[in-house]
């Protein structure tokens, strides 16, 4: 897509921050967005339908074909799931919603003129409509034919088409960008394969910012704060607490969240996880009863997590880690056994009638992470030996997607590298600042990475593999085995113990990592394979 051109960006800075909390807050339905020009017409493949849909809606509505299938892929991870409503009542791949604070389902058909039961069950009407509503925002915030070309301006109209405010407004629209950034692939049901490529982001975001202050009265204090609407929780306990509920949001996280803002929602948890990075925002306080799981209310305390229990790719390693440490801080202020019988399922919950969080849901796994292992069952471990966190804190058994306004361990992690390779990210405190984020563009900029200043696998493998480039091989130990396995796990995406010492495993990754770049498949990492990594690829 163009960049934005040098003579539209101070108009329409100012256009945008004067209309992004309008276009946020503005209700009722659109006026019909003017579509553009139709498209030639594609061939009637089967096998290439929902790209077709893309294609064919991002046309008529002269929208990014890219923003638009990664608003799909953030919402449903491009699922529709056969017209079955989410707990929003939200529908289809775009998640085209009808409830009391959201209704881009009807929004969808008042433009489009398709039926509500199309938009609700055909994957084409569906992709069609979601176009047409982020239009519709576009519109709305007065962008031009030439900044609709541009996917940084979309920013407030993808924020908009959240159905949410504020600060889980920009956190939703700031996970679609990240998407862009770092790009994705997706096989959908019937086996369809939908891919958008890495670039570099710098979204307009005018007065929205994803800033959020910390939860009050909580063990877990990286946990960002939106309360839910207090018709949708009870302030006070009857009972004390001793379980901890696992449910799955089917929805989205920033639906959820919003969900759990709406008055006539009846229905709260005290915490979601984000999916893509583990993120997790509280929504009631503990010492209050979240509507989440009916008769053990009382004595529960909930965790969302963000997806669909038949889909198990929301279920990731990083949702899984986040999770696990949330509910071991929970268990450890309240005195909560760390076993099945006290960290149960929603669906074990007496007096339910819900099956989350379903047949997919890794109980070992998750047991094992709560416990405190942090190899538990993950299934693609190709280390050489069992290894948590390093002691420097460099080492983790996954990198997560970090952005500005994330905390923990890896922003620090981040910062430290950045500061040693010669980029002032200020404090190594674990706090995605203002100066880590001017350190993270600096550093992409330079390596020749996407300069959105999201710290994803290419920023990652770079700046862990970065350094000197010896000869390595099976048998050989020390440091700089070590930096080998942590950015082998960022380029691969699993987990390759830091243990510094090369055996038949980590040379097993070289090898898969030769062959995913083209290089000669020795087993050995020379300057060739060193230059790739120090490239992030």
């Amino acid at each position: 897509m163009p960049r934005r051109a040098a003579a539209h960006t101070g108009r329409r800075a100012s256009v945008l921050a004067a209309l992004a909390v309008t276009a946020l807050t503005a209700t009722g339905t659109p006026a019909a967005a003017a579509p553009a020009a139709q498209p030639p017409a594609l061939p009637a493949d089967g096998r290439h339908a929902m790209n077709q849909a893309f294609v064919r809606a991002a046309g008529k509505f002269d929208v990014p074909r890219d923003l638009l299938a990664a608003v799909g892929y953030g919402e449903t991870h491009l699922d529709g799931h056969t017209g079955r409503p989410s707990q929003a009542n939200g529908y289809g791949v775009m998640h085209l919603a009808s409830n009391p604070a959201n209704r881009t389902l009807e929004k969808a058909a008042h433009i489009t003129g398709e039926p509500l039961s199309r938009l609700r069950r055909d994957t084409a009407a569906n992709i069609l409509g979601g176009a047409a509503v982020l239009r519709s925002y576009a519109d709305r915030l007065g962008l031009d034919g030439d900044e609709r070309d541009d996917i940084d301006a979309w920013y407030p109209a993808v924020a908009q088409y959240s159905g949410t405010t504020g600060r889980t407004a920009a956190r939703y629209a700031d996970t679609v960008y990240a998407f862009l950034a770092q790009g994705f692939a997706a096989t959908v049901p019937g086996g369809e394969r939908i891919s958008v490529a890495a670039r570099p982001v710098d979204p307009v975001k005018g007065t929205l910012s994803a800033t959020a202050g910390r939860a009050p009265i909580t063990p877990y204090p990286s946990a960002l704060w939106v309360p839910a609407d207090s018709h949708n929780f009870t302030v006070g306990r009857t009972a004390t607490i001793d379980k901890v509920i696992i449910h799955v949001t089917q929805g989205s996280y920033a639906g959820s969240i919003k969900w759990f803002q709406d008055p006539t929602a009846e229905v709260s948890a005290h915490y979601v996880v984000r999916s893509s990075d583990g993120q997790i925002t509280q929504t009631v306080r503990d010492s209050d009863t979240a509507y989440h799981a009916k008769q053990a209310n009382a004595s529960a305390l909930g965790i969302e997590h963000e997806g669909y229990i038949d889909d198990p790719s929301w279920f990731t390693d990083t949702m899984y880690r986040a999770s696990a440490a949330l509910t071991r801080a929970l268990c450890d202020k309240y005195g909560i056994p760390k076993d099945r019988a006290h960290i149960i399922g929603h669906s074990e919950a007496p007096g339910t009638d819900h099956t989350d969080p379903g047949r997919y849901w890794d109980w070992n796994r998750y047991m094992g992470f709560v416990e405190g292992d942090s190899s538990s069952g993950s299934g693609n471990s190709t280390g050489d030996s069992s290894s948590g966190s390093s002691s420097d804190g460099l080492g983790f058994a996954s990198y997560t997607l970090l952005q500005s306004g994330a905390s923990g361990a890896q922003v620090t992690a981040v910062q430290q590298l950045l500061n040693t390779q010669g980029y002032a990210a200020g404090a190594a405190d674990g706090n995605f600042d203002a100066a880590t984020l001017s350190a993270v563009k600096a550093y992409q900029t330079t390596r020749g990475l996407p300069a959105g200043g999201i710290v994803g696998p290419k920023t990652w493998t770079a700046l862990l593999s970065a350094g000197s480039t010896p000869t390595l091989r099976r048998g050989d130990s020390g440091a700089d085995v070590k930096r080998l396995q942590r950015s082998l796990t960022a380029a691969l995406g699993t987990t390759v113990d830091a243990v510094g010492t090369f055996g038949p495993v980590t040379a097993t990754a070289v090898r898969t990592y030769q062959t995913r770049q083209g290089l000669a498949v020795t087993g050995i990492v020379s300057s060739k394979t060193w230059a790739a990594l120090h490239a992030g690829r």
